[in-house]
């Protein structure tokens, strides 16, 4: 049913949705919540956490002022000051509300609850709702969704279509497709059930049974998909066999350095695989800075040398170009005459034409590009080996759409997502899997450090000391732009900042996502090219351009991000024969939040940290940070829900045993689920 048929949804309105990719009423139900307002049993004002990401307190308190009242510019503000129960202080502020001056009498007591934030010395609350404790009892744990919203988009609009989404679904309620004997096994609620209490759960416990349930269900339909297609690869015969050549050896004999026996080990199962009866179908996971490029380097010669095409594909233009440098590089070490080409969206027509006869041709054996080699318009002659680098900024069709470039070819993906073996088996479902965890021994370990927004000026003065001795620095912001809803960093404010606080001749830029490709481009190449000192940037960089000149990593706000995410960031850092650093900067002193970050500081081994976050959150930290960043599902997290992952993965093998195919008629539903799934929804799933 299409989303213009809900009361109140225009051509304009429809436009916002579609921005969401939401286009459908079925769109709508599946469009989950981000967050929920949760009225949460009053706190103390000693309780209130400034640093969490759900900053909304309630306070149950006396009012010990009377309400003071004035005006500023068009803006007429009350205050007053609320005590609680142990005698604790804290100001409250209304905008434009006048009328309540004969509300907030001295002595009265109530419970306020708003947005808690520091002004100067002392606590402030804003625009708080103000409730008698008869009032707040009957909204005691109720929950009001929060949905990830567009320009123009209101939260309010979004609960009034979901509403009528829901009213629709229950006059046709769907088919339960997770075979009886899966449910009762796990308890897991009704699929109908879920739908509904994960939008407007009545309470708590409903909105972990809705989540248990559609986080199974993520989980089992992907692994399901995964497996029978990694199945379907286990039986393709190997039509383009790639012989292992001297030349490849030679080449490695000539390197300045020595692989790891990681990389040994990862090269010799490429190797075999290419070489074997069978088609390849293999991930290389590996830290940041592990060296698994030069797996792909190896592949990619020895298929050259059998006279086949190779191509790479990566996530941005400047690191297709440097990839393009270095890899012809090493083929002119090795003495390989073949022709290579660079195939990125900024070429001109010409340019591209020019590219696409000499691929379709076969004279160009080699082409490293970005998205733009899965463009219709591009023919391989005989493609043996398709690459994907960084694979988790693909989704999967991207790399089904690389690989269906040719017939049959090999698939060679490359992560350097940190997570634990154990759920990579799991999650990487369809690919035989190698492993690099060792790093170089010429790379030094880079030195961290936590420090609270106080010691600011040290950690500028010490990228200014590193950017005088040569380097460049990154300096990390969760936010594009200032937010009055959330207090952190962004990247626009702080980069002002900065210039006013560093001497005029070091250069500082700033890069976000929301930026045009070609500026985003041209500003990390002149980063890249040594143009800029100081790079203030979002999340964008932690994959995409490789500058062994940058030694510093500061981070703001630090504890806003997941471990793996922060230690991808750190990765950019230590790339060069530099000491290299990365400053995390947080005003947690004490607790877990702490104990995640002391975690970086102790090691910088990427698995390990997977491994000892997954430890300390354990499941069913349903409100804690998102910690798997770009292995995105639409609710379910692969740390979080570590657990109900490994029991998916159970019960699809289970389930397998007893009908390999799903051709049975009690799992025909499922089996349309996982088909569907295959098709259409493995794009919007980043590995």
């Amino acid at each position: 049913m299409e989303l213009k048929s809900l009361k109140g949804i225009g051509v304009k309105t429809q436009d916002l949705f579609s921005r969401l990719d939401i286009y459908s009423v079925e769109d709508l139900l599946n469009f989950y919540p981000r967050d929920y307002d949760v009225y949460e049993k009053p706190a103390l004002i000693s309780e209130c956490e400034l640093d969490s990401p759900r900053p909304v307190y309630a306070i149950f308190g006396m009012i010990a002022s009377s309400p003071s009242f004035f005006n500023k510019g068009k803006l007429s503000i009350i205050t007053i000051t609320v005590r609680d129960q142990v005698g604790n202080g804290i100001k409250l502020s209304w905008y434009n509300m006048p009328y309540l001056r004969s509300k907030l009498k001295m002595g009265s007591k109530y419970i306020f609850r708003g947005r808690v934030v520091r002004k100067g010395s002392s606590l402030n609350m804003e625009q708080a709702s103000i409730f008698t404790p008869a009032e707040y009892q009957e909204k005691m744990g109720c929950m009001q969704p929060i949905y990830r919203l567009t320009h123009g988009l209101s939260n309010n609009a979004v609960i009034k279509a979901m509403k009528q989404a829901l009213e629709i679904k229950e006059t046709n309620l769907e088919k339960e497709y997770l075979p009886d004997w899966i449910r009762q096994s796990l308890q897991l609620a009704e699929h109908n059930f879920a739908i509904s209490n994960i939008h407007f759960p009545r309470n708590k416990d409903d909105y972990i049974k809705a989540r248990e349930r559609l986080s199974f269900e993520e989980f089992f339909i992907f692994v399901l998909s995964m497996r029978l297609m990694k199945l379907t690869n286990e039986r393709r015969p190997n039509k383009l066999v790639v012989k292992p050549d001297k030349r490849t050896d030679e080449f490695l004999k000539k390197l300045p350095f020595k692989l790891t026996k990681a990389q040994l080990s990862a090269w010799q199962e490429v190797r075999s695989n290419m070489y074997g009866p069978n088609l390849m179908s293999r991930l290389v996971q590996g830290d940041v800075g592990s060296g698994k490029t030069m797996i792909a380097v190896l592949a990619l010669m020895d298929t050259v040398l059998n006279g086949y095409q190779g191509a790479i594909m990566v996530p941005t233009e400047v690191l297709a170009k440097q990839h393009y440098q270095s890899f012809t590089k090493y083929l002119e070490m090795a003495a390989i005459d073949t022709k290579i080409q660079l195939l990125v969206g900024s070429m001109t027509a010409k340019q591209k034409r020019e590219a696409y006869a000499d691929i379709e041709s076969g004279e160009t054996k080699l082409i490293i590009g970005t998205h733009a080699l899965i463009q219709e318009a591009v023919k391989y002659k005989n493609l043996a080996l398709v690459i994907t680098d960084e694979q988790h900024r693909f989704g999967v069709n991207q790399r089904k759409s690389l690989s269906e470039k040719g017939e049959d070819p090999h698939i060679l993906v490359m992560s350097a997502t940190p997570i634990p073996r154990t759920l990579a088996i799991i999650v990487y479902g369809d690919l035989d899997i190698s492993i690099i965890d060792e790093l170089p021994a010429e790379r030094l370990p880079i030195k961290n450090a936590i420090i609270d927004p106080s010691m600011r000026p040290n950690s500028y003065r010490f990228i200014e000391k590193q950017v005088r001795s040569g380097h460049q620095a990154y300096v990390i912001c969760p936010m594009v732009e200032e937010n009055e809803e959330i207090k952190a960093c962004d990247v626009i404010t702080y980069s002002k900042e900065l210039k006013e606080k560093m001497p005029s001749d070091i250069r500082i830029e700033y890069l976000h996502g929301k930026m045009k490709a070609s500026e985003k481009n041209d500003i990390m190449e002149r980063f890249a090219q040594g143009q800029i000192d100081v790079l203030v940037s979002t999340t964008v960089i932690e994959v995409g351009v490789n500058v062994p000149n940058a030694s510093v990593m500061m981070i703001e706000n630090a504890n806003r991000f997941g471990l793996a995410q922060l230690h991808q960031l750190r990765g950019r850092v230590g790339r060069g024969n530099a000491q290299s650093f990365c400053i995390f900067v947080s005003d947690v002193s004490k607790g877990q939040k702490r104990e995640r970050l002391d975690i970086l500081t102790k090691t910088n081994d990427g698995f390990k940290i997977a491994e000892e976050d997954l430890k300390l959150r354990g499941p069913g930290d349903f409100f804690g940070i998102r910690q798997s960043g770009d292995l995105d599902f639409g609710l379910a997290d692969i740390y979080t829900d570590a657990g109900m992952l490994k029991k998916a993965s159970d019960m699809a093998g289970l389930l397998l045993e007893k009908d390999p195919l799903l051709e049975g008629e009690e799992n025909s539903y499922l089996k349309d689920k996982v088909d569907k799934y295959t098709l259409d929804a493995l794009k919007n799933i980043n590995l």
